[in-house]
This record gives C-alpha cells, sequence and structure tokens, in this order.
C-alpha cells in the first residue's frame, strides 16, 4: 500500500472577482484535482461569499456537481427555481442543468464544491428524471448521487465521530475526500500523522488507505467516495 494523502486547507483563500459573470468579491480555494488522482475528479473546492454576494448561474454541459453548504444562508436557483438552502444541505447538479447561489444571510456563506466528468456519451436528462437534488445530509443522511448523477460519484455524507472514536478509509477500486467541519482529531497513514481541523481537506489517493481519530472534541466531517474504473486503475 502507498502511503500518501493531499492536504490542503481553506486558511489563505484567494479572491475572485466577478464568478460566473456576476460582480462582487468570492473567497476561493482549490482543495484537490485530478493530479496524483486515478478517478474521474475535476476538482474539490471550498467557497465563500458574503452576505448579499451572488456565485452566477451557469449550465453544466460537461460535469456533475454537489455544492455542501457549510455555513450561512442562502438561496439556491436551479433551472430557474429558487430554494432556501441552509448549512447541511447538498445540492447535486447534474448534466444540462443551470444553477446559481446566492448568499441571503447576514452571515458569509460557506460551500465545498466537487465536481467530476459526466460519464462519456451521457445525453441530458430527459424531463421525467431528476437532474437535480437537494438533501440535507444532517438530518436525511447520506446519500447515493446515482439518483442524478451518471459519473463516478457514489456516497456523500456528513460523519461525526465521538471523543476517541476511529474511522478506517480504504482505497479499494475508490478514492475519498474529507473535509472537517467541526472539532478535531489526526489522520495516519503509514508513518504519517496529519492533524485534522476545521477546514481542512484530505484526499485519499487509489492504493492509499487512513485511519481517522477524533480528539476530546469529536470530529465531524463531509465525506465523498468516488469509484475508479480498471482502466483509470491501470
Amino acid at each position: 500500500m502507498r502511503h500518501a494523502v493531499i492536504v490542503a486547507d481553506t486558511r489563505q483563500p484567494a479572491d475572485v472577482h466577478g464568478v460566473h459573470g456576476t460582480r462582487g468579491l468570492t473567497q476561493w480555494a482549490c482543495l484537490a484535482r485530478r493530479a496524483g488522482l486515478r478517478g474521474g475528479w475535476e476538482a474539490v473546492e471550498w467557497a465563500r461569499i458574503p452576505p448579499g454576494g451572488v456565485s452566477g448561474e451557469h449550465l453544466h454541459t460537461r460535469t456533475e456537481e454537489v455544492y455542501v453548504l457549510l455555513g450561512g444562508q442562502g438561496e439556491i436557483t436551479l433551472d430557474g427555481r429558487p430554494t432556501r438552502v441552509t448549512a447541511g444541505d447538498a445540492v447535486l447538479t447534474g448534466l444540462g442543468t443551470t444553477h446559481g447561489l446566492r448568499n441571503t444571510g447576514t452571515e458569509a456563506l460557506e460551500w465545498l464544491v466537487i465536481e467530476m466528468p459526466a460519464a462519456p456519451n451521457a445525453p441530458a436528462p430527459a424531463p421525467v428524471l431528476r437532474h437535480a437534488v437537494i438533501t440535507n445530509l444532517r438530518r436525511v443522511g447520506p446519500v447515493d448521487p446515482g439518483v442524478v448523477f451518471t459519473g463516478p460519484l457514489r456516497r456523500l455524507e456528513v460523519v461525526r465521530l465521538a471523543p476517541g472514536e476511529k474511522a478506517v478509509l480504504e482505497t479499494d477500486g475508490v478514492e475519498h475526500t474529507v473535509f472537517v467541519t467541526t472539532g478535531s482529531g489526526r489522520a495516519a497513514t503509514g508513518d504519517v500523522r496529519v492533524p485534522l481541523m476545521p477546514g481542512r481537506a484530505l484526499t485519499l489517493p487509489l492504493g492509499t488507505g487512513a485511519a481517522l481519530t477524533a480528539g476530546l472534541d469529536g470530529l465531524e466531517y463531509v465525506h465523498a467516495v468516488l469509484a475508479v474504473t480498471e482502466r483509470e486503475s491501470t
């Protein structure tokens, strides 16, 4: 087994102006990209907009994307239909869907972005199919992205570990990304120890693995699992 992990955090985000054709400031951090990974990841990112800020509406013609709301209050627009969203909500946006996000609260709105290419030659969804879903991962629990997506994302969840509790992530045919929301702990892979804290992300390439252990205040994180095809793994 390889002992490797991609570690990133949100402590020094970039300032981006005019995201998706709108005015205003977005703070942004890239947490992982395809480099060093075998699966069909496009990117794992973090973004934040101030009260009144907007991430403009745009059409997904090639990729499928998840927004996981981390903090604040907002309004997601899916194909012209606005819906209120709050922390814990996950918005799954499939191929052929237009979406945009607005901060309607009095605090910064933060969200995690997980984007993947759609399956090769996947057609745009027919009107009878669900091409976007909003669910709250804290209240409802894990979601199977296959209800919307054609691509490789297989599981999306919020995980809570009690103080001292451990979770083992193995990469047998899959890759993982983890984003810490609250609490503390550590990740161990081989002889490498990585402190876990809010805003820190770990992405595990194929052939690695990690044990996550919660600290004295417990640990909560967003967890996504992406399947790696046999062709990609060779």
